[in-house]
């Protein structure tokens, strides 16, 4: 997981100018925000490690470790603002959050060569990690896969997400098929350290002195994440796990996750203990979310010029 700052606006609203890049008939706000997105969630920060340059700024800076609370609050609340917030709240994040990559640098120890946070490369890695990631679990523990034309124009909206970071457009998977090229190409680039498989295992199977909350939610998640993730990332990563574990696991996550979609108030409860403060006011507000004042989509370079007097300056 890379170690994203706080969010500015420590109470960020979520929908007031417009309805953000995808609006409420979009597939990504279907996944985003169903309960599977917890399990998606664990899956993508657990698999950004694979990045040498990420698990080194994950490991200078050691949020994670110090505040592993805060730090899965803000960075799943990026992500939960990027896919459902207002067009001025996504490009005010995204901005902060480029400012602070600029200066969250350092020396990747594997290859000596220097790591910069902003790195495309490592930016797209993150990003096609969370979109895959949130959508598989979807399909496997929610309500299955989207169909053929949901599915093409998920990952048309994964493409315009990407432009609130640094990757470059041309690189960014535009269906599973180009993901899966993604992962085949990158593959021999990825691998896995003694800091990288403590983060992994940091994230999937958090210590009990973290919190009480903190320790069983991610070792409740955590089988469920893992069951979704091919044989090679498993060994390489060191968590893998039976697979009589998973035959019993599986139908077990898939029933929850039914009863989580269907009584969403509930988890607007837990979200508070599960992943944080502001995560839950996220979500509380995309739940209770009106009109905007401008009750359309709007593309990420129309809300930089649009808002571009109201973002916070760097």
């Amino acid at each position: 997981m890379q170690d994203r700052p706080a969010l500015e606006l420590t109470r960020p609203t979520l929908r007031e100018t417009d309805y953000g890049f995808f609006g409420p008939d979009s597939p990504t706000w279907k996944v985003w925000t169903h309960p599977t997105a917890l399990i998606g969630f664990q899956r993508a920060v657990t698999l950004e490690h694979f990045d040498p340059g990420l698990t080194a700024a994950v490991a200078d800076l050691g949020g994670i470790y110090s505040d592993p609370r805060g730090r899965l609050d803000h960075t799943f609340a990026y992500f939960l603002i990027a896919a459902v917030g207002d067009g001025r709240t996504a490009v005010s994040a995204a901005d902060h959050l480029l400012r602070v990559h600029a200066q969250s640098t350092g020396i990747e120890p594997i290859s000596g060569k220097r790591y910069s946070a902003n790195n495309p490369a490592s930016q797209l890695w993150i990003h096609i990690t969370g979109w895959h990631s949130v959508l598989k679990c979807y399909e496997v523990f929610g309500p299955g896969p989207l169909d053929p034309d949901e599915e093409q124009q998920f990952w048309a909206e994964c493409v315009i997400a990407a432009g609130l970071q640094t990757c470059r457009e041309a690189e960014v998977p535009t269906s599973r098929a180009e993901v899966r090229e993604y992962f085949a190409q990158v593959r021999p680039t990825l691998c896995v350290s003694e800091r990288a498989r403590r983060g992994m295992h940091y994230l999937l199977y958090t210590p009990r002195d973290r919190g009480l909350t903190l320790w069983a939610g991610a070792r409740a998640v955590a089988p469920a994440a893992v069951a979704t993730l091919p044989r090679w990332m498993r060994e390489l990563g060191g968590f893998d796990q039976p697979r009589l574990l998973e035959a019993g696991y599986i139908p077990a996550a898939q029933a929850l996750m039914r009863l989580a979609g269907a009584r969403p108030e509930l988890l607007e409860q837990l979200l508070p203990r599960l992943i944080g403060p502001m995560t839950a006011d996220l979500y509380r507000q995309h739940r209770r979310g009106g009109v905007p004042q401008n009750p359309a989509t709007v593309s990420v370079a129309q809300a930089r010029e649009r808002y571009a007097e109201q973002r916070t300056p760097a």
